[in-house]
This record gives structure tokens, C-alpha cells and sequence, in this order.
């Protein structure tokens, strides 16, 4: 099963996506907040498919590292999870 990123807000400091699958069956989110005051971003979301963990760390991983670009000195704090356990993607820094 393929999963993909469907927008639901946007904007600079925000993002809320959907994640949903090829038939468009939405299976979890992803959200951020930047704080630009603190230089921190907080990442959220939950995933409630267990079989494709794989994919989704394959999805996130590459949209995190492109918002770190934002702003390379912000500090990062996430918490992901996938069928109710934490999910850990290590981002190159």
C-alpha cells in the first residue's frame, strides 16, 4: 500500500497534512509549528497503519529535513508514532 501527503493547512509558520493511501482512505497526520522566537520546531503525527512503517519513515524523513532547511539552526522536538508506538527518524544534519 502506498501512502502519500494530502495538504490540509498551510502556512509559514504551520503545516497540517493528512496522510492518506492510494484510494485516498486517510490513515493518520503529520503537523508542525515553528516557533521563530525560540528557534524551535515542534512535529507531530500518528500513523494507525502498523504494515507500512517503512513508508511512512520514508515519507517523513525527507519532508523534516526539508523544513529543518527553513532555518538550519531551529531545534527540532518530534513525536511520531505508528499503530500507538513512538516512531524515531534520525535526520542528517
Amino acid at each position: 500500500m502506498q501512502i502519500y501527503f494530502s495538504p490540509e493547512y498551510f502556512n509559514e509558520q504551520s503545516h497540517v497534512l493528512n496522510i492518506v493511501t492510494d484510494r485516498n482512505k486517510p490513515v493518520g497526520y503529520l503537523a508542525f509549528l515553528l516557533d521563530e522566537t525560540s528557534n524551535k520546531m515542534y512535529v507531530y503525527g500518528h500513523l494507525e497503519e502498523e504494515g507500512v512503517s517503512e513508508d511512512f519513515k520514508d515519507l517523513v524523513k525527507p519532508y523534516l529535513q526539508g523544513l529543518k532547511k527553513i532555518k538550519a539552526e531551529v531545534e527540532v522536538y518530534s513525536y511520531l508514532s505508528l499503530g500507538g508506538k513512538q516512531v524515531t527518524i534520525e535526520l542528517d544534519e
